[in-house]
């Protein structure tokens, strides 16, 4: 009797489905933009509600970073570096974007909070951030949820992925992505 309970048990956990690609996918390997692809289009609005398109900023570089929500520590640091290092990104010739799925309004307490001088855009439909593969799976305390996993594109003046920056810690950032454009430009 014990030997078919066993039997029965091992067919029930073999039995079922394969996961598909996509649920096998490991986090990082979830459709990100590897450089040198074109960058998918962009059509958002900011805290304003003026829509914004990629394709406006062809013929300059673009600096495309993406966090997960306003206001919150990691994400305000984040923005504030790039607000205190706008006037070099500018002499680059780069513009700074930043993309979350909070709202404009959301935006708005976020930028006039913190004197943000930068384009914030919103997807709280989370299209562009599916696109860009930065909407994925991640875990905190054993629980799992969906969410934005912090990630800097370095776009090109033909509107290719130049480099891209995975699962960015904070610290320094904005530093390493001009110190890269420099390096990309040949300045």
């Amino acid at each position: 009797m014990a030997k078919k309970k066993s039997a029965k048990k091992t067919a029930t956990k073999t039995a079922g489905p394969k996961p598909s690609a996509a649920q096998s996918a490991t986090p990082m390997d979830a459709g990100l933009i590897e450089p040198g692809k074109r960058a998918p289009a962009i059509a958002l609005r900011d805290r304003e509600g003026t829509l914004h398109r990629l394709a406006d900023f062809k013929g300059g570089w673009v600096v495309l970073y993406f966090y997960p929500k306003d206001d919150t520590s990691g994400c305000t640091a984040q923005a504030c570096q790039f607000r205190d290092q706008r006037d070099e990104f500018s002499r680059l010739e780069a513009t700074v974007i930043g993309i979350s799925p909070d709202d404009e309004k959301s935006h708005e307490r976020f930028a006039r909070k913190h004197d943000l001088n930068f384009l914030l855009l919103a997807d709280p439909e989370k299209k562009v951030l599916e696109n860009y593969g930065v909407w994925q799976e991640k875990s905190m305390y054993g629980r799992k949820y969906m969410g934005v996993v912090r990630t800097t594109y370095l776009i090109d003046p033909a509107g290719q992925v130049a480099h891209r920056w995975d699962k960015v810690k904070v610290p320094d950032h904005a530093a390493d992505v001009r110190a890269k454009l420099v390096e990309l430009r040949g300045n």
